[in-house]
């Protein structure tokens, strides 16, 4: 682990969480409902505003992003955190699901297992985005490492991973199986549903524009999800020296881009707290963090670091930073490697 990074203290911390926990449903019903109507109407105001292109360009951009809010709130359903009944919770996810294009019950149980293996070099098929360590890399042969350039490319991840994530990947997603066929039948048939609302509606200029507002918000999606655990301070680790507070205040980020960024993505950018505490629901995210930052030496990134992160593709256990395929570029490779096995 990153020894030049200090842990917060942790029990305290903890205690300090609770006060954020409790749901507030007038909160939770202008969160939803809200994004809802947002969502609905730059969809339809995009469509409407056709070939106006910059002004539906804005309009695409504001309903990804609303794309983007809709997912979080289905990620806090998934927690039982948008509201105090897991029942109510559960009926507020699978709604949202036609519209995030992502079966509630297999984002459920696949987000659950990513934060109970969040950091652990062991589990990293838990991960959204998968990370290889240097030593990996050293012994990968030229497929391997093209494919995994490839797939660590920006514009090749974020618009194309977005895409495929959200339009192909989950309509039979990991453990598909485990989380109940008739579920995933029966969202997919749902999705169906909605896509052939939006082209009998507004024809194939509608459908355009949905596939716009796909591909921006799985961009967006995908950018965050890569923050939220690759930067150069990260932390990952093997047990038994894998330690939970680490991994999720040390190997999870707090993204500074500012309220307004806050707002459009539900708060989710404040990552850490989410992970330390997932029962505080998004719409306390925020006030969390700033509430109990000097306290407890919260860390945040910046929007220039944020980028900067895009860089950084290899996690490096000697030195215990991630780094870019540059400071890996002097690694031996084996023979097996060489021959590309």
């Amino acid at each position: 682990m990153n020894k030049a990074v200090e842990t917060p203290d942790a029990r305290r911390l903890r205690k300090a969480t609770e006060a954020f926990c409790r749901p507030d449903y007038r909160i939770a019903a202008l969160s939803y409902f809200g994004t809802f109507a947002v969502y609905f109407l730059t969809l339809w105001l995009a469509v409407a505003s056709w070939p106006m292109w910059p002004l539906t360009a804005l309009l695409v951009v504001i309903n990804a992003f609303a794309g983007v809010r809709l997912y979080v709130l289905q990620h806090d359903a998934g927690h039982h955190s948008l509201v105090a009944p897991p029942r109510l919770n559960d009926l507020a996810g699978q709604v949202l699901s036609p519209f995030t294009l992502t079966p509630y019950r297999a984002m459920q149980y696949n987000h659950n297992a990513h934060h109970v293996h969040l950091g652990n070099l062991d589990h990293r098929e838990t991960t959204e985005v998968y990370t290889m360590t240097v030593q990996e890399w050293a012994r990968a042969g030229w497929m391997q490492r093209l494919f995994y350039r490839l797939y660590r490319n920006p514009f090749i991840m974020l618009p194309v991973g977005g895409l495929w994530t959200y339009l192909f990947a989950y309509r039979w997603p990991q453990n598909a199986r485990r989380t109940g066929l008739r579920g995933l039948l029966l969202h997919n048939a749902a999705v169906l549903g909605w896509l052939a609302v939006i082209f009998l509606l507004g024809g194939a200029t509608a459908a355009l524009i949905f596939l716009a507002t796909a591909l921006t918000a799985g961009s967006i999606g995908v950018f965050l999800v890569y923050l939220q655990h690759n930067f150069e301070d990260a932390y990952w680790d093997r047990k038994p020296g894998l330690t939970f507070d680490r991994a999720t205040l040390v190997g999870s980020s707090t993204l500074d881009f500012g309220w307004l960024f806050d707002l459009a993505v539900a708060n989710i950018s404040h990552h850490a707290l989410h992970h330390f505490n997932p029962r505080i629901p998004s719409y306390r995210l925020r006030s969390a963090f700033l509430a109990l930052r000097d306290d407890y030496g919260l860390r945040s990134v910046s929007f220039p670091s944020a980028v900067a992160a895009l860089r950084l593709k290899l996690w490096d256990e000697e030195r215990e930073i991630l780094v870019p395929f540059s400071a890996a570029a002097r690694a031996p490779r084996t023979p097996d490697a060489a021959a590309g096995v």
